[in-house]
């Protein structure tokens, strides 16, 4: 788990490695950390700004880092997308949690409501990349009360795009200290 502390060092870390790498840049600072459920939001300005408050001088429209809570992994957040609509393609590419198929829950009603052609017709009709078979093979496995396959699955989803970078691969994670527990291994 990466502590509050942690983040800020990390993000540090890749601040002045960003400034190594480009002279050009005026030299960065954290100037703000907040919790989120997947780690940390790192805010960062331009020193010179943090120091003057001159407007003239500070940097816009860069957006935060994320600094995972798992693995310390740094993501760059854009300012246009701090709305909230970075989070579920964020669990899906990053934490690779598959979001659930839209369709499942309402061609399940339709099978039981008003049978299989209607949940078909349905079904392609919001799935049209689904051929008659897979649409079939599909229907099926919901009618016999399974799940159908991930295959078949993720064609219904719709395409979601990574609105951040990531940055940093996973940190090395500093264990937190002995709590004078038993060791098992």
């Amino acid at each position: 788990m990466i502590t509050r502390q942690r983040a800020v060092e990390l993000a540090e870390a890749l601040l002045a490695e960003q400034q190594g790498q480009q002279p050009t840049l005026p030299e960065l600072a954290v100037c703000g950390v907040q919790e989120h459920v997947f780690g940390w939001l790192v805010y960062w300005q331009s020193v010179d700004y943090l120091r003057s408050r001159d407007f003239g001088k500070m940097l816009i429209g860069h957006g935060p880092y994320l600094v995972d809570g798992k693995d310390g992994s740094i993501h760059h957040i854009p300012v246009t997308v701090l709305d909230g609509t970075w989070e579920e393609p964020y669990l899906e590419h990053v934490r690779g949690v598959k979001p659930p198929d839209p369709l499942l829950t309402t061609i399940r009603d339709m099978v039981s409501r008003e049978g299989v052609m209607a949940a078909l017709r349905h079904l392609r009709k919001q799935a049209p990349q689904l051929g008659l078979q897979d649409a079939k093979r599909y229907i099926d496995a919901v009618r016999n009360g399974g799940q159908p396959a991930e295959g078949l699955l993720s064609r219904t989803q719709p395409a979601s795009v990574l609105p951040i970078e990531t940055l940093t691969g996973p940190a090395d994670v500093v264990p937190p200290a002995d709590q004078g527990g038993l060791a098992f291994g």
